[in-house]
């Protein structure tokens, strides 16, 4: 999921800067640095050939260094992979398989559902509820540690922008995520913030190791997530205008690639995947 605020992108100075502290803080990571509760963690290399493959599993590309599969499928071997969880919302027809508490309501006691894709929204509006929601998911963490994962990305810490108004805030995201990545950098993974340019100034605070963005090519968002996460930074676009966008503002300095918007494995019908060296 993703938001639609329009960013304006760095000077060249600024771009300059960031990319010079970017190679100094990955110097201090292949050192030995880590996360800010002092765990060693690895994050995703820079500017490498990567694929987001949620839509099913399948052998990657040559030159395909970083993968996304979902946490319930096992990692590509000889990747660095990351593992999708949804820990912001029920999955489509599985908030049953939550208590009927931990869903957001509204005014009206109705569950209030993410339209678009289906999900009901979880209620992580106090501590308590924080904490239930946390035991679960970072399962689901534990698991894709199990796995051989080298990192997670939850989605939809952007829910709270698509809640009406009063019930979840930008506070209530960063105080659920900060949960999940104590968690995860105690397993031993990298997290990634999942879109929500927003708050990517707060990614030290909460402690996120790199940035998952769709569209930002397209809505002009990428120099948010470089000001903040330096080259650590995956860009998935999903039209031709948007790869083109994202390559030629950030191709030299960032992960790109362009999927098809249901993710399809490769062979299937409507698969798509490129990449700024296709154009």
């Amino acid at each position: 999921m993703r938001s639609h605020l329009f960013r304006r992108r760095p000077s060249a100075a600024v771009r300059a800067l960031a990319t010079i502290l970017t190679a100094l803080l990955a110097t201090a990571c292949a050192n030995g640095g880590g996360a800010e509760d002092g765990t060693t963690v690895t994050p995703p290399p820079a500017h490498t050939g990567f694929d987001y493959q949620l839509g099913g599993p399948y052998p990657p590309a040559d030159g395909v260094r970083v993968v996304v599969r979902d946490h319930t499928v096992k990692p590509a071997a000889g990747r660095y992979n990351i593992c999708y969880v949804n820990a912001f919302q029920a999955q489509p027809d599985a908030e049953g398989d939550w208590d009927a508490d931990l869903l957001l309501r509204d005014a009206d006691g109705a569950v209030v559902m993410d339209e678009d894709w289906g999900e009901a929204m979880l209620d992580i509006s106090t501590g308590a509820k924080r904490k239930r929601i946390a035991e679960r998911v970072n399962g689901w963490i534990d698991g894709c540690a199990a796995k051989g994962y080298d990192a997670v990305e939850p989605d939809n810490y952007d829910s709270y922008t698509r809640a009406p108004r009063g019930l979840l805030s930008a506070g209530d995201a960063e105080a659920f995520l900060t949960l999940l990545a104590g968690h995860a950098h105690a397993a031993g993974l990298a997290i990634g913030q999942k879109n929500t340019p927003q708050l990517a100034g707060d990614r030290e605070r909460v402690g996120l190791d790199f940035a998952v963005a769709e569209e930002c090519g397209k809505y002009a968002e990428c120099g948010d997530y470089v000001d903040a996460f330096g080259a650590a930074v995956l860009v998935i676009e999903y039209d031709e205008k948007g790869l083109k966008a994202a390559c030629d503002g950030w191709g030299d300095e960032i992960s790109i690639v362009r999927r098809d918007l249901d993710v399809l494995p490769g062979g299937r019908s409507g698969h798509v995947r490129e990449t700024c060296d296709d154009g």
